[in-house]
């Protein structure tokens, strides 16, 4: 069937490497990232969809010197907290390198928006949906950086109420990601994680189930 929507090949191409280059980076080089281009990053963050057209999501960018070194010791703290969780694979864990924040040309928070209990259209019975927005926000980021050579790193390893205190935040926000975006001397061949031996990635057939729970087999 003939289809008038579709991309043509180099386009089509070009997305699909997108999405399969993307690596979750936090080896930064100290170059800046230039205003218009930062401008494009966000501009397709805000495109993502979302549930209700109620764009949940806030962006804070960090340029205060002091205010970034407040947040990579915040992860740091909560680095270590990690490890001890970890018990056997603490030590393990502590060689990775977690996060690029004092390296990285631009420092973001993402964050849930305040006042989010007045948008039922979507949420009446899956009110996490907000977070699954500001979910597909992230992701058009981090697909238009590595599209536009920039790597990006999501860092999770802080504590919400301490960093959402650290900026402001209004009662009912909530601080979802730290995001650091910034040239790289290169993109990682393979997720940081694999290459360490830290996981492996599971393949698509083990994840994908047919009519019912677990049932990975299609029958015909």
């Amino acid at each position: 069937m003939k289809n008038n929507h579709r991309f043509n090949d180099a386009e089509r191409a070009a997305i699909y490497r997108a999405i399969a280059e993307r690596r979750d980076m936090r080896h930064f080089l100290p170059n800046p990232v230039d205003s218009c281009l930062l401008k494009r990053l966000l501009t397709a963050a805000n495109q993502a969809p979302n549930v209700g057209l109620m764009q949940p999501w806030r962006f804070i960018r960090i340029t205060d010197h002091n205010l970034r070194n407040a947040i990579a010791s915040m992860v740091e703290e909560e680095r270590q907290r990690t490890a001890s969780a970890l018990q056997k694979r603490g030590d393990e864990f502590m060689r990775l390198k977690v996060e690029g924040i004092r390296e990285c040309g631009e420092l973001l928070v993402a964050a849930l928006s305040d006042r989010r209990e007045q948008h039922i259209f979507g949420r009446r019975t899956l009110p996490e949906m907000d977070l699954a927005s500001v979910s597909c926000a992230i992701q058009n980021l981090w697909l238009a950086a590595r599209a536009e050579g920039l790597g990006m790193g999501w860092v999770s390893l802080f504590d919400p109420i301490q960093l959402a205190q650290l900026l402001n935040m209004p009662d009912g926000s909530k601080p979802i990601a730290i995001l650091c975006i910034g040239h790289v001397e290169d993109f990682y061949p393979a997720p940081m994680l694999k290459l360490e031996g830290w996981a492996e990635e599971r393949p698509l057939h083990e994840l994908l189930f047919h009519n019912y729970w677990n049932n990975v087999e299609i029958k015909e």
